[in-house]
């Protein structure tokens, strides 16, 4: 039980305290969850490389990452009675991609046939739209429309109802403009999509719900901790975590070195844009198996000025090259938001993959490039009715002008580690696909 780990942890504390290595220790969680803090002296990195003695513990299951799929992937693993611990960098759960998304329920229209994310998100969805009838989540079953503005898309328009239906999502038609400019008055467009079971959800309430799942089934949560790497020892894989904030004072060049060793035959990396630089620090894996990263910035504004939404449904239009178009998304609250446009990121080191250090700020200024974008389905769009809204990161593994790429779900049968799941690539659908992702997982590697 992760209780007696704790006991342990503490024991391993006071004699690495007394040798001033390590001063680490666990307190209570403000959910009631066991949860620890950590901090160290500071010492010369060449005192630690010749005199440092690492605290090791073992747990069955060890989930990195407390995204909204790591957490699905806990609280799958907590419900099959495995003793899991989750450990996060952030000082709590959802900080990083999965609180910075549009929040809707996706259907899975836009995805090649068999591929992860088509399968994912057809059966995430049902899956999701299940749990949070039962478990109270807000959302809605909004529907959406996806627009072709000129005759030139509809051709594109067309092979995207195609897919839509070979990937099973239900009660997908096509309309003609006239059509759905009678369903959304304020639209401008020639053709479009219906589709019924696109939805929203609030992000946060459904992390929430799952986090405290996966308590309740004796899952525990740390924060504020970061693995830093790992090594294959025997037939067990150790993960090396350390305190996120020595990680401030790292410029990438020393050694890093871990204050405590966990010892697990399963490990999910779940740490989304950072999972790729977490990957190529595990000694043993395969050269060459970890996939290039990319990392594309996407920025929402919302409008002002405005007490009713001038529309019902989500307004998508035509797929662009990195994402699907500047779209209209409602919140639960009425609020209306365009986005995300797509922004190339170079040069991504370590650090700020490890930490989230990204540039989140909105420049005000890019709203002067999503006015003519908008203005091709909502030509009424008012000058100056853009506000800076947020912004998130994709964790892509395709670059500019390259194909969408699929999300990536390593086993041992790809990278020879027994135990480690790598988890790459998972942008949108992430949030749709998060309980089907956890569900696979159980299936395919715990049984």
């Amino acid at each position: 039980m992760l209780k007696r780990t704790v006991q342990r942890l503490e024991g391993c504390i006071s004699a690495s305290r007394r040798n001033g290595d390590v001063h680490m220790k666990w307190k209570k969680h403000l959910f009631g969850n066991w949860v620890r803090s950590m901090s160290s002296k500071s010492q010369s990195s060449d005192n630690r490389s010749t005199s440092y003695s690492v605290p090791k513990e073992r747990v069955e299951c060890v989930v990195i990452g407390a995204g909204v799929v790591g957490i699905a992937v806990a609280r799958a693993l907590a419900l099959k009675g495995r003793e899991v611990l989750v450990v996060e960098s952030a000082p709590t759960f959802g900080t990083g991609t999965s609180s910075r998304s549009s929040e809707v329920i996706h259907a899975g229209i836009y995805y090649p046939a068999n591929s992860f994310k088509a399968t994912f998100c057809v059966r995430g969805r049902d899956m999701l739209y299940e749990y949070c009838s039962q478990h109270d989540i807000p959302h809605k079953q909004i529907g959406k429309l996806i627009v072709a503005t000129r005759s030139s898309e509809i051709p594109k328009l067309c092979d995207i109802l195609n897919r839509g239906i070979q990937n099973g999502v239900d009660g997908l038609k096509m309309v003609d403009g006239v059509d759905a400019m009678k369903i959304e008055p304020e639209l401008q467009c020639m053709k479009a999509i219906l589709s019924p079971v696109t939805g929203i959800v609030d992000s946060h309430s459904l992390m929430l719900s799952l986090v405290g799942e996966a308590e309740n089934h004796g899952a525990t949560f740390t924060y504020n901790s970061t693995v830093i790497g790992g090594h294959v020892e025997g037939n067990d894989i150790c993960v090396h975590v350390t305190e996120t904030d020595r990680l401030k004072e790292w410029k990438g060049t020393s050694i890093l070195h871990p204050e405590l060793l966990l010892s697990s035959k399963l490990i999910v990396n779940s740490t989304g844009l950072s999972a790729p630089a977490l990957a190529k620090r595990f000694r043993g894996l395969k050269s060459g198996v970890v996939p290039p990263s990319y990392y594309a910035r996407g920025c929402y504004f919302t409008l002002s000025n405005t007490k009713v939404s001038p529309f019902r449904h989500l307004i998508y239009p035509i797929p662009e090259d990195g994402g699907i178009g500047v779209h209209v998304t409602i919140d639960l609250n009425g609020q209306v938001k365009f986005g995300p446009n797509v922004e190339w990121i170079d040069s991504v080191d370590d650090i700020s993959s490890f930490q989230n250090k990204f540039d989140y700020s909105v420049n005000p200024n890019r709203a002067e490039r999503f006015y003519p974008e908008i203005r091709k389905y909502y030509p009424n769009l008012k000058d100056g009715s853009l506000e800076p809204g947020y912004s998130g990161i994709r964790p892509k593994l395709s670059g500019p002008s390259q194909l969408p790429a699929d999300f990536v779900i390593q086993g041992e049968e790809i990278h020879g580690v027994p135990g480690l799941i790598n988890l790459f690539g998972i942008e949108s659908p992430g949030l749709t696909s998060s309980m089907a992702i956890a569900e696979f997982i159980c299936t395919r590697f715990v049984g």
